[in-house]
């Protein structure tokens, strides 16, 4: 199994991309925020606090210094395997969560594009033909059938039971296709005795079958790391009315708490019994409950409203006698039924009642960003009855990051990949411009990990009364103290993956073709197979891709399959490094000695170096066309997998075309304008020039390292009305610079400040989820910028 370091890409700090758009500025900014005076505020209030008060109004969870959750790409195997090997993190998750594909057969569980979240169920090649490296998410990815399906999921099973704690627990999501199959490997990796619950989840909307009965449920299965240690917190749901009374029967009454009148509700008035409240809004409902026990010794008569009442023959009280019937009858919880004398249980004295793993009600997503969006109710309750704040979650199956938003929601640590790029941008996109409710710290100054302030409910019963015990509480996890005066966003995460994003200074060429012989075999392989995908789903495809020989940066040349065929040489990036500028320089020192002269010459890649990227890009050698080509992390896996025509394994990178302006108010004020994308067009067999309308996202990092992009201002041009930062803009109303926000679904930056020689990063994410990096040095181009 391999094992690989994890880089950091991105690292993501909500707080510091809204400074630019806060309706008053930071200290620390570097941003060009004019400061409007409050002409109608607190005239004795000053700037500084002000924006003291501003700035304390919006908040996040801090976990402490060695610690920042992280969204990875890649082979969620050989992460975990890195999390273990290199990382050291063997028992140090609490919770996992894991949501595979539900079947061999599943058609369904891909999005080719960040703003498309059709469903299609069908089982055709052309339905399937938009993601592969959603992990066999689908029909015939599984090359060797049930047998690849189950040994994707055993090797992940394995590993995660060594990152779990041992008061750790793991749900696995699946449907009941392969319930079977997943319950004894589960049994052989975790042991029977560590099998918690195999949780029914009732679906929000059935697909009607044409034959037979149709699907309504699906599953949780609960395994636990070691059954004797782990950690559990019971969550509970409102007792419904209805059933309630339905439960009770005959023995339901209702009384005015005012007047102390009773009712007891007929038949009929217990069918309805909301409707029967609405008639009766004073009263509250109780259910008579019986006052007797097995045995003889305290069967005495005991005298209410001036009658003697016995137990009933055979039976004696169930309460101390006379001193518990005394405390029942000063606390009102006495009524006669029939001939005998039975307790008073009112429904508000425990109105919940335990969850148990029968799940409905959950209901389907609402605002989908993901074709098979998780509903956020799942992971929830998980994470809430198995972990506490503070505690480490790991979703390997990032999907829309459900499980991601959810712990980043409830104060919990979090790791979540995924190897399908659409998924990392979504789930990025929703994370970076949520906003949740400020929950009460238990102890402020110690911080999140020392939990809640949590809501609780009553828990009376008839026996604590009698025994004059103080009444019991139940906490509800899932319901903290809310402090309405601030609002939370989304903490600082890195976005990371298995490739650095460029070249470390000791990164030695000589191992650039380390390991990457059977490799480059199932690549070249699957290259024929699909060819290199374009724009508008056209391809470049190949009649023939064969090993070159007698070079060591080129690894193949192939033929176009067109009608005035084309010489194609083709230089493949290593999986854990970046594609950098000296393997490109050697590449086409090595192209130049090739006969005949090839037309084309390709640089695949997991990850470009963005000096390689600037040179493929701007090389000219006449008669010979540089192609820069994104390849997909599903290519890293090692599971077997088909090579089909309708794979997306290999995609053409589109040039960004950006410019940087200087303002011509200050020598160090700037702004950045995104023009769009150059792409290769595969019919015309040349670049061109193409708009903004397929950028889904981009970032601006106006103080780059060289290493990691840290944005100041992110984009989203794609968005809707409801969606990037407008929904957190309408949260944050008061603070938020309605104005400066709204340039955030544009092309062009808010100004910023840039001293001299200073880098400026522009990171370009298309619809597809395929990334373009432009680096500008402030002070080049002949003083143009």
């Amino acid at each position: 199994m391999p094992t690989s370091s994890i880089h950091i890409h991105e690292s993501i700090k909500p707080h510091k991309i809204l400074r630019s758009v806060l309706t008053i500025g930071d200290d620390d900014s570097k941003e060009f925020i004019p400061i409007q005076p409050d002409l109608f505020g607190n005239v004795d209030e000053t700037t500084v606090d002000r924006i003291r008060r501003k700035r304390n109004a919006i908040e996040f969870y801090k976990h402490g210094v060695d610690w920042t959750n992280r969204m990875i790409a890649g082979d969620s195997l050989v992460i975990m395997n890195s999390l273990l090997e290199k990382e050291g993190m063997a028992g140090q998750v609490q919770m996992i969560y894991f949501d595979p594909p539900y079947g061999i057969k599943y058609g369904s569980n891909f999005q080719p594009f960040i703003n498309d979240t059709s469903f299609k169920s069908t089982d055709k090649d052309e339905d399937l033909s938009q993601e592969p490296e959603m992990i066999k998410a689908f029909r015939d990815t599984w090359e060797l059938g049930i047998h690849s399906y189950l040994t994707y999921i055993r090797n992940r099973l394995l590993l995660a039971r060594e990152l779990l704690t041992d008061t750790g627990s793991i749900f696995i999501q699946i449907s009941d296709e392969n319930l079977h199959f997943i319950r004894n490997i589960c049994d052989e990796i975790f042991g029977k005795e560590n099998f918690i619950s195999q949780i029914t989840i009732k679906k929000g909307s059935v697909i009607f079958a044409k034959k037979l009965l149709n699907s309504a449920t699906y599953y949780l299965i609960w395994y636990a790391k070691d059954k004797e240690q782990i950690k559990y917190h019971n969550l509970f749901v409102n007792k419904d009315l209805q059933d309630f009374a339905n439960t009770v029967g005959s023995h339901l009454w209702a009384e005015n708490m005012k007047t102390k009148e009773k009712i007891k509700p007929t038949p009929e008035e217990r069918k309805n019994i909301k409707e029967f409240l609405l008639k009766h809004p004073d009263f509250e409902l109780y259910r008579l409950s019986s006052l007797n026990a097995q045995g003889l010794e305290k069967n005495k008569g005991y005298e209410f409203n001036g009658k003697i009442y016995y137990p009933p023959k055979g039976t004696q009280w169930k309460t101390a006698y006379p001193e518990g019937l005394d405390k029942l009858k000063q606390s009102n919880r006495l009524q006669e039924e029939g001939k005998y004398l039975s307790g008073k249980i009112y429904y508000k004295d425990y109105p919940i009642t335990i969850l148990n793993n029968l799940w409905d009600k959950i209901g389907a997503v609402s605002d989908k960003l993901y074709v098979v969006q998780t509903s956020s109710e799942l992971p929830k309750r998980c994470l809430l009855m198995t972990s506490e704040p503070g505690d480490l979650i790991l979703d390997i199956t990032c999907g829309s990051g459900t499980t991601a938003y959810v712990a980043e929601q409830y104060g919990r640590r979090w790791i979540t990949c995924d190897t399908s790029r659409i998924a990392i941008e979504l789930a990025k996109k929703r994370l970076m411009t949520a906003t949740f409710d400020y929950y009460k710290l238990k102890y402020p100054e110690q911080g999140v990990s020392n939990g809640f302030i949590y809501k609780t409910v009553p828990h009376i019963t008839l026996g604590a009364i009698t025994n004059s015990e103080i009444s019991l509480e139940e906490t509800l996890y899932d319901q903290p103290e809310i402090d309405k005066s601030k609002i939370r966003i989304t903490g600082p995460f890195t976005v990371e993956a298995l490739p650095a994003p460029v070249v470390k200074p000791l990164d030695d060429i000589d191992t650039f073709d380390e390991n990457l012989g059977a490799k480059e075999d199932d690549w070249i392989n699957q290259l024929l197979a699909t060819g290199v995908l374009g724009k508008n789903g056209d391809r470049l495809e190949f009649s023939r891709i064969e090993k070159l020989s007698g070079t060591t940066f080129l690894q193949a040349e192939a033929e176009t399959k067109e009608e005035n065929p084309r010489r194609a040489v083709i230089c493949f990036g290593s999986e854990t490094k970046p594609l950098d500028s000296r393997i490109v320089s050697m590449a086409l020192d090595e192209a130049e000695n090739i006969r005949p002269k090839p037309a084309l010459i390709i640089f695949a890649a997991f990850q470009f170096d963005p000096e390689a990227a600037k040179d493929i890009n701007e090389t000219n050698w006449p008669g010979v066309d540089l192609l820069q080509v994104q390849m997909n992390t599903d290519l890293m896996t090692e599971d077997l997998k088909k090579k089909r025509s309708s794979d997306q394994s290999f995609w053409f990178v589109g040039q960004p075309d950006v410019e940087l302006i200087k303002d011509g108010r200050s020598n160090e004020l700037y702004t950045v304008e995104v023009k769009g994308f150059d792409y290769y067009d595969v019919k015309k067999g040349d670049v061109v020039s193409g708009t903004i309308s397929n950028i889904a996202m981009w970032m601006l990092d106006t103080d780059y390292d060289g290493m990691c992009i840290e944005p100041n201002q992110v984009f989203f041009p794609m968005a809707g009305k409801k969606d990037g930062w407008n929904k957190l803009a309408k949260t944050l109303k008061t603070e938020i610079n309605m104005d400066a926000i709204k340039q955030y679904s544009g092309n062009k930056s808010l100004k910023f400040k840039a001293k001299p020689n200073t880098q400026i990063a522009v990171k370009i994410i298309d619809d597809r989820g395929i990334e373009s990096l432009k680096i500008i040095k402030v002070g080049e181009n002949n003083g143009k910028y």
